[in-house]
Formats: C-alpha cells, sequence, structure tokens
C-alpha cells in the first residue's frame, strides 16, 4: 500500500489526472489475475475478456505519452495499480489481518520515503490544510473503506470499487483545472471503462457460477 500511494503521487506529478486514474483502474484486473493464480479464485471468461480489452487501453494511453515526455508518470500510474493488485490479494489471503493498523503503517512508510525529498517548513497554512483533508480522506478514510471491503469479496469483482473516481477524477479536474485529456488519453480511457462497465453489468445480470 505504501508503494501504491508513492506511485499515486509521483504519477500525478508527471502526467495527467486523466492518465493517472485510467491507468490506476486497470488494477482490478490484475487483482483477479493474481486472485486466479494464488488463491485459486474462479474469474469468469468474460472477465478475461474485459481484461484484455483494459490492456488495450493502457496501450494506447500509455504509446502516446512517450513523445511529450509523460512516459515516466504513466509507467507509475501501472505500477500503482500493481501495487494496490498485490495489497487486494493480500488481504484476501490474510482477512484476519487488522486493516487499520495496516493502513496507518502504509502511510507512514509513504511519509518516510517522501521526507529526504519534502520540505514541509515552506508549506502555506492553506496547502497544509488542503494536504490535511486530502490525507483524511483519500488516504484514511479512502484506505480503510478499501481494506474493508476487499475482505468481503473476490478479487476480480473489486473492479467495481474504483470506476466513479476513474469516471469523476479527469471530469473534476478538467472543469476546475481546465486540464483536457487527450484523444488518446479518451481512447484508452473508453477501452477501459467499457471493459469495466460491460464486466460489471453482466456481473449483476448473470452472476459467474463459481
Amino acid at each position: 500500500m505504501a508503494a501504491a500511494s508513492t506511485c499515486f503521487i509521483l504519477s500525478l506529478t508527471y502526467t495527467s489526472v486523466a492518465n493517472t486514474l485510467m491507468l490506476m483502474s486497470t488494477g482490478p484486473f490484475v487483482a483477479g489475475l493474481l486472485g486466479w493464480l494464488l488463491l485459486g479464485e474462479r474469474v469468469a471468461p468474460r472477465t478475461w475478456i474485459a481484461m484484455g480489452i483494459a490492456l488495450g487501453g493502457v496501450v494506447v494511453m500509455v504509446s502516446s505519452s512517450y513523445g511529450r515526455g509523460a512516459m515516466v508518470g504513466d509507467l507509475l500510474a501501472v505500477a500503482m495499480a500493481g501495487s494496490f493488485a498485490v495489497a487486494t490479494v493480500l488481504i484476501r489471503r490474510h482477512p484476519e489481518i487488522q486493516m487499520a493498523p495496516a493502513a496507518a503503517l502504509a502511510t507512514a512508510l509513504t511519509a518516510l520515503v517522501a521526507l529526504p525529498f519534502a520540505d514541509p517548513l515552506q508549506t502555506s497554512p492553506r496547502d497544509l490544510l488542503l494536504l490535511a483533508f486530502f490525507g483524511v480522506g483519500q488516504f484514511g478514510a479512502g484506505f480503510l473503506l478499501f481494506m474493508a471491503g476487499a475482505r468481503l469479496i473476490p478479487a476480480a469483482e473489486s473492479s467495481l470499487i474504483g470506476m466513479l473516481e476513474t469516471v469523476l477524477g479527469p471530469l473534476w479536474v478538467w472543469l476546475v483545472l481546465n486540464e483536457r485529456p487527450g484523444a488518446a488519453t479518451l481512447a484508452g480511457g473508453a477501452l477501459i471503462l467499457t471493459a469495466l462497465v460491460a464486466n460489471g453489468l453482466l456481473e449483476r445480470c448473470y452472476p459467474y457460477r463459481r
């Protein structure tokens, strides 16, 4: 979780919010693959198809970043998705572990990694307030809710969890900061979201018998 947090923040520094969130949304599919390999959780054929479509969307998005110097940010987002997937599978594998201390330890490790590169005394009071809100909302409440839910459902089905953030995050940034997603981001993101939505709807209408 600490690795995922660090990669997430750095990805936002080097690439667009849209790219970060869209690439991050592939994490649950990776979790489904790892859950199948390590936990023996069966994955529906339609989920395998959705994984392939999502992977195609990732390739489209990352391929457009090379020429504009955002490749590092996109790769960090992919690393973040992979780290989050590993955390999901570990939670499923060891549901007896208390998640609140685990979340606190993850954020503490993230802070230790960032501290040598930070200058906290140069932060304005307004920015400190915003950072505190981000830490409590995103890292605190978000991690605790995710970890609590990940223990209750198969890893592959957690693809529904991050969907709203994936859709609304780029929209808010577009409206507030006028950060417009590029054509490749929109095309690749459309593939990823199509795979997520179709997989989720089919699971609801035609549950896969495990």
